[in-house]
C-alpha cells in the first residue's frame, strides 16, 4: 500500500465575498473527489475571502498511480482559471 497527502495553498482573486469563495471551494473539492477518487478537504483559510488550503489524500497499490493521481490533481488546480495556485507539498506517508 502506497499513500500520500497533498497540501496546496490557491487564491481566488475574484472573490468579494465568503459565498463567492465558497462556491470555488465546493466546486473544486467536488469535482477532485468525484474524478479523483481521493479524500478532499478544506483545511486552512476559512476566514479569508480570497485564500484556501486543501488536503487530498491518495491510497494506492502501487506508488506509480498515486503518483499520476496527485499529477491530474495539480494539472486539474491549474487548468481552472478562476483560482491562482499559490504552491502545495506532498508528504508521503509510510
Amino acid at each position: 500500500m502506497h499513500a500520500a497527502a497533498y497540501q496546496v495553498d490557491i487564491r481566488i482573486p475574484t472573490a468579494q465575498s465568503l459565498k463567492d469563495r465558497r462556491q470555488v471551494v465546493r466546486s473544486i473539492l467536488a469535482v477532485a473527489r468525484e474524478r479523483f477518487h481521493v479524500s478532499a478537504a478544506e483545511v486552512g483559510g476559512q476566514d479569508t475571502w480570497q485564500l484556501a488550503s486543501f488536503g487530498f489524500a491518495v491510497v494506492a497499490s502501487e506508488a506509480r498511480l498515486v503518483d499520476e493521481t496527485l499529477d491530474e490533481i495539480e494539472r486539474y488546480l491549474w487548468s481552472r482559471p478562476e483560482i491562482e495556485v499559490l504552491g502545495g507539498e506532498v508528504r508521503w506517508v509510510e
